[in-house]
């Protein structure tokens, strides 16, 4: 079987991940996942005024999976949330020099999850959400 060509970045951020795990009391928790491919994301966010102070992940799924999931916590701790809802999935991607063509949706299932996780975040403070709820696009791709 042929190796994908990950960048050093990539690796980096599969074999050491960054902020694994749970936070018990979180502000917001955001799962997606595509049923087909198997990677299923879960982001937990701790919220202090409108700042994102503490953010961990929960990634099962392949190494781009993992990778995307670490960076784009790396990318959201201690920014704001009209910061963080700046990040698209190709910064993400770019973040981490890059990804084949054919794990692109890895970076959006990481993007997803943090609009996942501040949509909860917004419901439960009773606040209605500053960005438009988008249905998940992760939900049709093939599996890789």
């Amino acid at each position: 079987m042929d190796q994908l060509p990950y960048s050093e970045k990539v690796m980096d951020h599969f074999t050491n991940p960054r902020n694994v795990g749970e936070i018990a009391d979180a502000s917001g928790v955001g799962t997606v996942g595509n049923p087909i491919c198997g990677d299923v994301m879960r982001m937990y966010l701790r919220i202090e005024n409108d700042i994102i102070v503490d953010v961990k992940f929960k990634t099962f799924g392949c190494g781009a999976a993992v990778a995307t999931s670490s960076m784009v916590t790396e990318m959201v701790k201690g920014k704001s949330i009209e910061e963080a809802l700046k990040i698209s999935n190709k910064a993400v991607a770019e973040a981490l020099g890059g990804l084949p063509p054919v794990k692109m949706h890895c970076s959006v299932l990481a993007e997803e999850a943090l609009h996942s996780a501040l949509k909860d975040f917004y419901q439960k403070a009773g606040r209605p959400l500053p960005f438009e709820d988008k249905p998940h696009s992760h939900e049709n791709q093939a599996p890789h």
